[in-house]
């Protein structure tokens, strides 16, 4: 009886070794936590102190053939689901990237690649209700990744619906409004030409094409596109970008064209300051709109940046100051805002 034991306990330790080898792979937890305080102007604030805290769980593992595959999971405050993503690296054949929309494919992951030293001008507490171009990013997708060659990335997105997010397997899902298919493209050139002088100079380009059908409201397919650039030399790095985009709509303000600039400087490894614009303007509008002076046609958000980091604490602090909010000529805002984060 004992030796049936024995050799039962061998048999199944040998199948669990087996499966152990077929499906090596590796998981990884790390999470965040960051806490702020909030003054906007005159602003009513109510409560200034915020809380934000994030886990996000990595899996990662490879095929017999030398691809390998990577798992995120991203879970917000309170331990709710946030987003998916599988990734399929293929070696010389690119990768394909599986994305549930978490804006990590598409145009809107070159929305705004201006160098800061915490966030964009328009993100770090005061937005001011700028116009940005986010294509298929926040939506279900599947995005293919080129083989990088001669400094170059380029990347291809696909959305069956764009709108839908957080498909179940084996299951369909679908979002009730006029927007269907969407394509996106993007481009970032890095072309150093093996020089140290062009080694912090890239060029990025993007853009997005959604299918919209809607024949009662006489709405067109919706198109956005992005064009940036960057260049780091030393301590210091400095861009531009440039985006545009039309919603199809026949009535009221149909397109919209931004700009931006910034400019960041690393005192040393821990501690770096930086000076962002943003500006939003209302480009297109039907002749029975009232879209009222200039001030009411264009947003302007002016940060002021500064971070240093201590280990896993990081400590920052933003002056931002936005201009006409909301497209109001009469609702200029400014707000300071403390940050200290967390890693683990």
């Amino acid at each position: 009886m004992n030796k049936l034991t024995k050799v039962g306990c061998s048999a199944l330790c040998g199948s669990l070794a087996a499966m152990s080898t077929a499906y090596a792979g590796d998981l990884t937890v790390t999470g965040s936590a960051e806490m702020t305080y909030t003054s906007i102007g005159t602003t009513v604030n109510g409560n200034p102190f915020g809380m934000a805290s994030a886990v996000s769980f990595a899996g990662s593992g490879e095929l017999d053939n030398g691809w390998t595959f990577a798992l995120s999971i991203a879970e917000g405050d309170g331990v709710a689901y946030s987003a998916t993503n599988v990734d399929i690296v293929m070696g010389g054949f690119g990768s394909l990237n599986f994305n549930q929309g978490n804006s990590g494919n598409g145009i809107v992951i070159y929305d705004n690649v201006l160098p800061t030293a915490w966030e964009e001008a328009h993100g770090a507490g005061l937005s001011g209700g700028v116009k940005t171009v986010a294509g298929i990013g926040t939506s279900d997708n599947i995005a293919y990744r080129f083989p990088k060659f001669l400094g170059t990335e380029i990347q291809v997105a696909y959305a069956h619906d764009q709108g839908t997010t957080d498909t179940a397997d084996k299951s369909s899902k679908s979002i009730a409004n006029e927007t269907k298919r969407g394509y996106d493209a993007t481009v970032k050139i890095n072309p150093s030409l093996g020089t140290e002088i062009l080694s912090g100079l890239n060029l990025y380009a993007g853009a997005s094409s959604i299918e919209v059908h809607n024949g009662a409201s006489g709405e067109e397919d919706k198109y956005e596109g992005v064009g940036a650039i960057t260049y780091a030399l030393g301590p210091v790095e400095v861009g531009a970008m440039w985006s545009g985009l039309y919603s199809g709509v026949q009535t009221g303000v149909h397109s919209y064209k931004n700009h931006g600039f910034g400019i960041a400087f690393n005192v040393n490894d821990d501690f770096s300051v930086s000076y962002g614009e943003y500006q939003s303007r209302k480009a297109g509008y039907d002749n029975t709109t009232d879209v009222g002076g200039p001030e009411d046609r264009k947003i302007e958000v002016q940060s002021w940046q500064a971070a240093y980091t201590m280990g896993g604490a990081s400590f920052r602090v933003a002056d931002v100051k936005a201009d006409n909010v909301l497209f109001s000529r009469t609702a200029d805002q400014r707000a300071t805002i403390v940050s200290l984060g967390l890693a683990f």
